[in-house]
Order: structure tokens, then C-alpha cells, then sequence
């Protein structure tokens, strides 16, 4: 099984559209990343997403730390700071399309948002 997690940070407290749209980024961005047999089988299994929050940026960069480490694909989003936010702010990191207990080893203790 496949799926990809998004982490966002909720010190931000975004609003719901601008979070919407974070984690739309991330997930497009690290689907691009990931390899082609992966997008495949994450896509014919459903394409399962899971969005998961941490306190703060420090949280959110270990989380795209970890992931890298491991060797799955992940991205790390900093917002263009023209609405909400100042320029080059990270708010949110998505992990995957990747095979699930691997994307655990990173993301399974967080809560859901």
C-alpha cells in the first residue's frame, strides 16, 4: 500500500483556503518527485492522502529531513508572501506517493489535523 502524507504547521493559523492550497502545492509538488512506479501504484490504489500537523517550523523541517534521509521523495513548501504571509515561510512538507510503512517512519506519531 501507497500514500502520501502532507505535514502543515498549525503555529501559523492560516486560513482554511490558504492551508487548502499549501497542501495542494506540497502534494503536487512531491508527486513530481516521486518515481514513476510509484505515482502508478499510489494512483491505481486510490491515491491516499493524509494530512497531519506538527507545532512549528522546526517540527516541519525534521519531518523533510527524516524523509530525505530515508530516500523518499518529499517537499518542502515556503510560501511567495503575497497574501498571508512573509516570503519564503515554510508551511507545510508533503512525504510520498511512497509505500506506507516507510512514510510511517517519518509521520506516525503525528496527529491528524
Amino acid at each position: 500500500m501507497y500514500k502520501q502524507v502532507i505535514v502543515v504547521r498549525k503555529d501559523l493559523k492560516l486560513s482554511q483556503g490558504k492551508l487548502a492550497v499549501q497542501v495542494a502545492h506540497a502534494s503536487l509538488d512531491a508527486y513530481k518527485k516521486a518515481q514513476a512506479r510509484e505515482r502508478l501504484e499510489w494512483e491505481h490504489e486510490g491515491a491516499k492522502k493524509v494530512v497531519v500537523k506538527v507545532a512549528d517550523d522546526k517540527e516541519l523541517l525534521n519531518a523533510f529531513n527524516l524523509a530525505k534521509e530515508l530516500g523518499l521523495p518529499a517537499s518542502l513548501i515556503k510560501d511567495a508572501g503575497r497574501t498571508e504571509l512573509k516570503p519564503g515561510t515554510m508551511t507545510a512538507v508533503a512525504i510520498g506517493p511512497a509505500p506506507e510503512a516507510d512514510v510511517d517512519k517519518v509521520t506516525g506519531r503525528l496527529k491528524l489535523l
